[in-house]
């Protein structure tokens, strides 16, 4: 009898220590179910290829920093091209595709997309946060008062310098100058063989920067049109602009001739790069390429000066800047995520990144200092390059006041591109260029409405 209740003892024991060891290991498995379930899978749309903007690296370092968020990545044209990536981010949103962060390449299309709906508000992840827009970043995004994505690369217009050319005329690098400064270099600068300097704009309804050069260069009021979609043709500097670009070809001949432009299809690269001319105003995408490449080699010195300003107690800094605009989408089940991720590129992300000069305004000099470094060492000759007024120039550049594109801007690039031609080929004055722009681009904007 004691041996039967011994026997039913150790079977009793076994029994519960099997079911014990299944409970616990049925616990285990639903915590590490339930962990899995709490990983969420964001899906990121960029028209940026993995050699400009290395994301493998960059995704696995958010990746680390932030376990419970996995990013899929979508490349919307692995050659980089913006205007594939627009076509092909439509047809994903047409179909239904996960969309939850999306990368706009530039403001016309962010202000569209906005406009369509693609994009979510951010104010309430900022309010959360604590911060402000115009404090955090150099580029203010805002669209009719709300923040619909935050800035990445900062990518400023400046004006490159042949060094050489700029000795032999006895001259200094300028620090801080206007526009009258700036012809009176690119006239001293003009030799037998080679220009003062060269416009690359207006060609074909495009590279319209060229002809708000003086706008460019306020805070407010820098394009065309304004903030509530009229027409910003009567501003003094738009007519400031116009008169520097007769003077500089007709009178002073420091510019390459706009028909040369046309007829022989120049281009900034081979007109900088060759010495026939001796300056350029040009975006800072062109860093990757200062130190000269296979195609277009650096045989001279090259310093940089920042975008020149209307008059001398003007602050100054102020630049055409392109950006990438990193949004949320609207229709994205994830925006919490969505937004971490965002909120982290356009910061530290950047600094890992290591492709370009961030918005981020905290970005320390010392950061700037080696992603410019390793970027002039990807190309020939980066000794030629003076690095410290390129870093100055990069460091002390702004970006003006966002004004959102209105729906037809291209029309209104073509009408100024065809205005500016009878202007520079002698068939109209200024004023009457003015004048005839203006009517057509109200008629553009009415139409709008």
């Amino acid at each position: 009898m004691r041996m039967k209740k011994i026997w039913a003892f150790l079977i009793a024991a076994v029994l519960f220590s099997v079911l014990f060891t299944g409970c616990s290991e049925s616990g285990k498995k639903a915590a590490s179910d339930s962990k899995k379930d709490n990983k969420v899978t964001i899906k990121f749309h960029s028209h940026g290829n993995e050699e400009s903007y290395n994301w493998k690296n960059t995704i696995e370092a958010f990746e680390k920093k932030y376990p419970n968020i996995d990013v899929e990545l979508a490349i919307l044209s692995e050659k980089g091209d913006t205007q594939e990536a627009a076509k092909k981010l439509g047809l994903a949103a047409a179909s239904g595709e996960q969309m939850d962060v999306i990368m706009f390449s530039e403001s016309a299309s962010y202000s569209q997309n906005v406009s369509m709906g693609m994009a979510a508000p951010l104010d309430e992840f900022i309010n959360e946060e604590g911060y402000k827009v115009t404090e955090e970043y150099k580029v203010d995004t805002q669209i009719n008062g709300k923040y619909y994505a935050l800035p990445g690369k900062f990518n400023p217009w400046f004006v490159l310098l042949n060094k050489d050319h700029l000795d032999a005329a006895g001259l200094t690098i300028p620090k801080d100058w206007t526009w009258e400064e700036f012809m009176d270099y690119a006239k001293a600068m003009t030799r037998d063989g080679h220009y003062g300097t060269y416009f690359h704009g207006p060609q074909n309804g495009s590279w319209l920067e060229y002809l708000r050069l003086a706008l460019a260069s306020e805070n407010e009021d820098s394009e065309f049109t304004t903030e509530g979609g009229k027409s910003n043709l009567d501003h003094p500097l738009f007519k400031k602009t116009l008169e520097m670009r007769v003077k500089m070809e007709k009178e002073d001949h420091s510019a390459v001739p706009y028909e040369e432009v046309l007829t022989h299809k120049l281009h900034y690269r081979e007109q900088f790069f060759t010495q026939a001319a001796s300056s350029i105003i040009i975006g800072s995408w062109i860093n990757a390429e200062l130190g000269g490449t296979e195609l277009n080699p650096l045989n001279f010195n090259v310093t940089v000066a920042p975008f020149p300003k209307n008059e001398k107690a003007d602050k100054g800094g102020y630049t055409p800047v392109t950006t990438d605009y990193m949004a949320v989408a609207a229709k994205s089940e994830h925006k919490k995520e969505a937004y971490t991720f965002i909120r982290w590129y356009t910061t530290e992300g950047q600094i890992i990144q290591g492709k370009n000069v961030p918005s981020w305004n905290k970005v320390s000099n010392h950061d700037i200092s080696i992603i410019i470094e390793r970027i002039l060492n990807g190309t020939k000759n980066p000794e030629k390059i003076d690095k410290k007024s390129l870093i100055d120039v990069l460091t002390n550049a702004k970006s003006s006041k966002f004004v959102s594109p209105v729906p037809n801007q291209a029309e209104i690039y073509k009408v100024l591109n065809e205005e500016y031609e009878k202007l520079i080929f002698g068939e109209q004055n200024i004023d009457r260029t003015i004048e005839v722009a203006q009517q057509r681009v109200h008629e553009i904007l009415s139409n709008n409405q």
